[in-house]
């Protein structure tokens, strides 16, 4: 009977410590999901240039692929950028807060480029300032019959509880998938868009098919970047190194066509800027541009993480192309060398969440890091960290080379969720303490969201912990 009792102790101290390692597991975010759906296969193939996507407005020298993006620092200007086909035509952007009524104008600048024997169009950029906040402004550009009328909303001023939603979508290209997600971004709610790099797909092509996707490119975002900030950041398909064509310049179509508001934050390349809107703080960064230290990226983010103000921007986010973490093995550690410069830079500056592309699928990870780093030491390995960002794959808008599903097994202890599917992501900032972010598929044309999360602020939590424990501290003195 003693014999047996103790076996009873002893298994149920076995179970105890099983069931506290299991907790504690969980809790610390180990233990993820890989989604087993499967998705039936559509064609990852470029829509055809006569279908309706693609229209060219009507009119002479109408103009055609018109984008905007935010112009300055602070979100009371807007760049807005447009084509003409056949001759510069006017610069002007007549703009007012009444439809039909323009009391306002400002000027912008015109330039075209060479690939090989295509030539583009005129493209313009218009820079519009002085803006009010949280308006309704409609634009009008071109001339005569061939003019055309756009709106945009300006975002609240800048607070710590200004509420905002931000759409999310990465390596785009212009398939039926890609119109897939973007009419299922339309419909989200989205107020602006973060682009996580890779837009036409256009250097896929050859010779002038690679001008001319990049102008239906233009025409197929149109519907929804003429009417809402997209936020651009490169990516590998943005650098068309094709020496075979004499083309050895990297992001010229994408220099001349996407502009962005870098010199507002003290850059001076437009690869690499930020902005704040509402109550984020955001920076896009370049994974195809130097970064090791003293370059001039490095020394750029250096200077732009000192003026982060998170009592004014609560919400600090990074945008780029190629993930520091990903668990597939299609660009596996591809992103490693930018962790290793920067990933400690995150963790101390309490970065809320890092966007990427360049992986076709999409994966969430928890709040790691690797800081610690050690191969002597046996510190190898990502470890849960409180301070350290999200970091969430964003792949998978539906380009033409389709989607990637091979993910490592086991899934890492850092991964959440996994998906190969095509979808875009919306981050719902609440308030300072709170935001709500979802992940929605849009495979074979019906929307779903399949992950969600609510996330707390990476600051104020910190902050909120802090103030606890000084007047606990306080009432225990007393």
């Amino acid at each position: 009977m003693l014999l047996a009792s103790r076996l009873l102790r002893l298994q149920l101290f076995r179970f105890v410590i099983i069931l506290v390692l299991v907790l504690s597991y969980v809790e610390n975010g180990n233990a993820g999901l890989t989604s087993t759906f499967v998705r039936t296969q559509w064609p990852a193939a470029d829509i055809p240039l006569d279908n309706e996507v693609f229209a060219i407005p009507k009119g002479y020298n109408a103009p055609q692929q018109v984008h905007i993006t935010q112009g300055d620092y602070d979100g009371k200007a807007v760049i807005i950028s447009w084509v003409t086909p056949d001759e510069p035509g006017s610069n002007s952007v007549k703009y007012g807060t009444s439809e039909n009524s323009y009391d306002f104008s400002a000027e912008g600048t015109v330039t075209n480029y060479t690939f090989y024997k295509y030539k583009s169009g005129y493209i313009h950029h218009c820079l519009v300032d002085g803006l009010e906040y949280d308006s309704k402004y409609y634009y009008k550009i071109g001339e005569g019959d061939s003019s055309r009328v756009f709106w945009f909303q300006t975002p609240p001023e800048i607070d710590p509880d200004a509420s905002y939603t931000f759409g999310i979508i990465g390596d785009l290209g212009q398939t039926y998938n890609s119109l897939s997600t973007l009419e299922h971004y339309m419909k989200s709610g989205g107020q602006s868009v973060l682009f996580a790099g890779d837009l036409s797909y256009a250097d896929r092509y050859q010779y002038d098919d690679v001008g001319i996707r990049w102008d239906s490119w233009g025409r197929f975002v149109e519907q929804s970047a003429a009417y809402q900030p997209w936020i651009w950041s490169a990516g590998n398909h943005e650098i068309e190194y094709m020496p075979e064509m004499e083309e050895v310049l990297p992001f010229k179509s994408f220099l001349h066509r996407f502009a962005t508001p870098h010199t507002a934050s003290k850059s001076t390349n437009p690869l690499w800027y930020a902005i704040r809107r509402a109550s984020a703080h955001i920076i896009v960064l370049s994974s195809y541009s130097p970064f090791v230290k003293y370059t001039p990226q490095w020394m750029w983010l250096r200077e732009e993480l000192k003026r982060v103000n998170r009592e004014k921007t609560p919400w600090l986010i990074v945008v780029m192309h190629v993930p520091i973490y990903n668990s597939n093995a299609a660009h596996y550690m591809e992103g490693e060398s930018m962790r290793a410069v920067f990933e400690s830079w995150f963790v101390r500056s309490k970065v809320d969440f890092i966007f990427a592309g360049h992986v076709h699928a999409y994966e969430r990870s928890y709040r790691i890091s690797n800081i610690h780093y050690n191969v002597t030491t046996g510190d190898r390995y990502p470890v849960p960290d409180k301070s350290a960002p999200v970091y969430l794959t964003v792949g998978d808008g539906g380009n033409q080379e389709g989607l990637v599903g091979r993910f490592v097994d086991p899934q890492p202890d850092y991964s959440a969720f996994r998906e190969a599917s095509y979808g875009h992501s919306t981050l719902e900032i609440r308030n300072r303490t709170h935001a709500f972010y979802q992940w929605n598929r849009n495979d074979d044309g019906k929307p779903e969201t399949t992950d969600s999360v609510i996330f707390h602020n990476q600051y104020w939590a910190s902050n909120m912990h802090r103030r606890r424990h000084l007047k606990a501290r306080e009432h225990a003195s007393c």
